[in-house]
């Protein structure tokens, strides 16, 4: 069925009795055969034999940290020797994919397995939402002590918010509302903001691993998310590190570029190779941190058994834009914007190096710890998968799609939407450089979504099967913009394959607007039912 090809008003509408009947006829399937192909539909694992054999698991996550932006991927200039030697030694992922080309929907996909959308955290400024079951409430579940360090963005960090990181499963954290810099401003399991003087990576770096010697002291397993304040701009890094790039070639970098004052955290033009000098030097101390996390497993003897996991949220953005490979950069859903490096280290598990071009995806770090620690996954729908199997060797193509999509809340002039969480709760209160409003504290906004209408499938979207990738853009005239792209021999997206596969193209699409009902009636409230 050539469903969606040249789409006009209304047609959507009159086809969704359809697209629910085929969901519904899919999850009479799950119930009665098992045979959907999400595995988040009651899907059970194998204990660990017991809790001492559970892996520890520490969780790293830059923030606008893009694919090309390590040495081992080929950048010209950046020094990152920590994930060189992961990469070299480890398992290097190198078709690893952020659920979103922005950075709170790609943490909440890492917290939930599921798609943001299905929550409304949309872009950033939009929260979580408390029904959310987080992947640190499982993990406790099986026995860890479980702990957030560094930037949150899925809601305030206050005790009071209902989807604080303690709210969503951790035992402790050391947050901040949004991103941070030099001499972070923190807040520890909710109480009020406090500085931390010294360089952001290393504050929260070392916090952790506070934690981690507790834990093991404890003799407790421990789950363990880091996530980094670089290198998202304003920037800033000391001077030993700053010393690295201080002879940029001339012709590099040269141009101007958009990007907020340190000093007065307004917009300001600078000049990118000066720019640059500044994000390569966070990204290289971010670097340190990591090797100083792998040293201290060592030590301690608790290396083998834990997973230590890096990836960018999102790809690079405009101002760092300089080596990117790929199509356009953070904010689009070309692979310049969702593409991230992405490298693992578990010697008990993988005690050789492994590299894989099987497509991978943030939201597959859910079901891949349920499987690992025995827990069940929770009875809605689950985007992403178990990559155990990836891990050894027992499978060479990922059984299913991986869905993007940009969507948005709706937006109409005469109905204002209703408030999902209380405003109140939703206000922030860590500062931040960036000013929005002349304010220096962010807040977070989620809505009630009513029903489902035509004008709730628009948005950037696509859909990337095991070497095709179809993406849609609305046009303003109400068309629809298709593309199709062969991105094992054209990652560069440049060569649309629409008309050489029209059929391919009709069933990637037909697919894509099955799953965006499901991501809708989960935005309606229906899996919290």
């Amino acid at each position: 069925m050539n469903f969606g090809i040249g789409n006009k008003t209304g047609f959507i509408q009159d086809k969704l009795p359809e697209l629910q009947m085929r969901l519904y006829i899919r999850c009479l399937l799950v119930l009665v055969f098992g045979l959907f192909e999400s595995p988040g539909f009651g899907q059970t694992y194998i204990a660990a034999d017991s809790p001492s054999s559970l892996p520890n698991v520490i969780l790293l996550l830059g923030d606008d940290h893009g694919w090309d932006e390590t040495a081992y991927n080929g950048h010209p200039f950046l020094k990152t020797p920590v994930l060189d030697e992961m990469a070299a030694t480890g398992l290097k992922m190198n078709r690893f994919y952020a659920a979103s080309p922005i950075c709170s929907p790609t943490r909440g996909s890492i917290i939930t397995g599921r798609h943001p959308n299905r929550y409304g955290t949309f872009t950033p400024g939009f929260s979580i939402r408390p029904e959310e079951i987080s992947i640190a409430q499982l993990m406790k579940n099986a026995g860890y002590v479980t702990a957030h360090f560094g930037k949150w963005h899925l809601g305030p960090v206050k005790a009071e918010s209902p989807t604080n990181p303690g709210a969503m499963g951790f035992d402790e954290w050391l947050s901040h509302d949004n991103f941070f810099e030099m001499n972070p401003v923190l807040s520890r399991n909710g109480g009020s903001p406090e500085e931390f003087k010294g360089e952001g990576s290393e504050v929260i770096v070392k916090e952790a691993l506070d934690f981690i010697q507790k834990a093991k002291e404890a003799g407790k397993p421990f789950f363990v998310v880091i996530w980094y304040g670089s290198p998202h701009e304003p920037y800033s890094g000391l001077p030993q590190d700053l010393a690295l790039y201080d002879k940029l070639p001339e012709d590099f970098g040269n141009k101007s570029v958009r990007l907020t004052s340190n000093e007065t955290g307004m917009p300001v033009d600078r000049l990118q190779r000066d720019v640059l000098r500044e994000r390569f030097a966070e990204i290289t101390a971010m670097d340190r941190t990591i090797g100083w996390v792998r040293d201290f497993l060592k030590s301690e003897k608790l290396k083998k058994n834990t997973l230590l996991w890096y990836f960018g949220d999102n790809g690079t953005p405009q101002e760092g834009n300089a080596t990117v490979p790929f199509r356009e950069e953070k904010g689009s859903i070309y692979e310049g914007g969702i593409r991230v490096a992405s490298v693992l280290e578990w010697p008990a598990k993988i005690p050789n190096s492994m590299v894989t071009d099987v497509n991978m995806v943030s939201s597959d770090i859910f079901p891949t710890l349920c499987a690992m620690v025995g827990q069940k996954l929770p009875e809605r729908p689950i985007d992403g998968i178990n990559l155990l199997p990836f891990f050894e060797e027992k499978m060479d193509a990922r059984p299913e799609s991986i869905k993007f999509w940009n969507g948005g809340p709706r937006n109409e002039k005469k109905t204002a939407p209703k408030p999902y969480i209380e405003l109140k709760l939703q206000a922030g209160t860590t500062p931040l450089a960036k000013l929005q409003d002349g304010v220096a504290t962010r807040n977070f906004k989620n809505f009630h979504h009513p029903d489902i209408q035509p004008q709730d499938f628009k948005g950037p979207r696509a859909i990337l099967d095991n070497q095709f990738k179809l993406v849609l853009h609305d046009k303003p005239n109400g068309e629809i913009l298709r593309e199709l792209f062969n991105v094992i021999s054209d990652p560069s997206e440049k060569h649309n394959l629409i008309s050489t596969y029209p059929e391919l193209a009709s069933d990637l699409e037909m697919a894509l607007k099955e799953w965006q009902l499901s991501v809708l009636q989960s935005l309606m409230g229906e899996d919290y039912d």
